[in-house]
């Protein structure tokens, strides 16, 4: 399938849970995978067919990159102007059926670009350390250390912009 068949639109918070609960938090209740922010995110879908669902989702929200307390320490000694102004995604979920054909790819390129829109030169993420691989590929590397969210061990990724 080449990601020309794929078509990148911005949806509402609303229309990324089906899918958000579906492929990250199945056995959870679908309230799980709603964020307090959700109404101040920016969120894509990756639709095959406008008539149909998307099949992959992804919300965007300008939010500092976190750091550990030595690193705020020096931060905090650097000018204001320096500061970065990132963006994080979260709740990044492709259908199974459609995984490994570039549509995911295609949505993480699309959620840069609109990151870079929004001013921001660094993006990052909570990523499942068994997809870290995955974000690697695509330009991203890891920082700081793993941790768990219930059961699933994450670490976080960044990459700039």
């Amino acid at each position: 399938m080449a990601t020309a068949d794929v078509k990148i639109l911005q949806i509402s918070s609303e229309d990324t849970v089906p899918l958000r609960h579906a492929v990250l938090w199945p056995d959870k209740p679908q309230s799980y995978v709603l964020l307090p922010e959700d109404s101040a995110g920016h969120h894509l879908g990756a639709f095959l067919d406008e008539a149909e669902p998307a099949v992959a989702v992804i919300s965007l929200f300008v939010e500092p990159l976190p750091s550990s307390a030595s690193e705020a320490a020096a931060a905090e000694s650097l000018r204001a102007d320096t500061i970065t102004r990132a963006a994080r995604f979260r709740k990044f979920a492709c259908h199974p059926a459609h995984q490994g054909r570039g549509i995911g790819t295609a949505l993480l390129a699309a959620t840069f670009d609109a990151a870079r829109e929004l001013g921001c030169t660094v993006i990052w993420c909570d990523g499942r350390l068994d997809a870290a691989p995955w974000y690697e590929k695509r330009g991203m590397q890891r920082f700081g250390d793993t941790f768990f969210k219930g059961p699933i061990e994450y670490v976080r990724m960044k990459a700039d912009l």
